[in-house]
C-alpha cells in the first residue's frame, strides 16, 4: 500500500505553497484554472467547477532519455526562477501584511 503525505500552507489570496515527501511546489490560482510550479514542470490544470471535469498538461517535464555519455549538465528553467520568486514574495507579504 503506498502513502502518499502533502501539507499545503497560503501563501497569499491565489498563491499556496505545497510540501512533500518530493519536494516544494507553488499552485497559483483557483477554482476554474490553476498553475503548479515545481521541479518536474509547470502543470496547468483548467476546469469546469461543480462538474468534476478537468484536464491539465505538464510543461517543461525532464522526461527526455538520457543519450549522451557525457555528465548531465543541470540548467534551472524559467520555473524554477518564478517558484524562487514567489517563495520569496510569500514570505515578504507574510512578514509585513499585518
Amino acid at each position: 500500500m503506498a502513502f502518499r503525505i502533502r501539507k499545503s500552507f497560503k501563501v497569499a489570496p491565489g498563491i499556496r505553497l505545497n510540501v512533500s515527501k518530493s519536494g516544494l511546489s507553488t499552485s497559483i490560482g483557483g477554482k476554474g484554472t490553476t498553475v503548479n510550479l515545481s521541479k518536474r514542470g509547470t502543470k496547468v490544470t483548467s476546469s469546469i467547477p461543480g462538474t468534476g471535469i478537468s484536464t491539465s498538461k505538464l510543461y517543461g517535464s525532464s522526461k527526455a532519455p538520457n543519450t549522451s555519455h557525457s555528465a548531465p549538465t543541470a540548467s534551472p528553467g524559467f520555473g524554477s526562477y518564478l517558484l524562487t520568486l514567489l517563495i520569496i514574495a510569500g514570505v515578504l507579504w507574510a512578514i509585513f501584511h499585518k
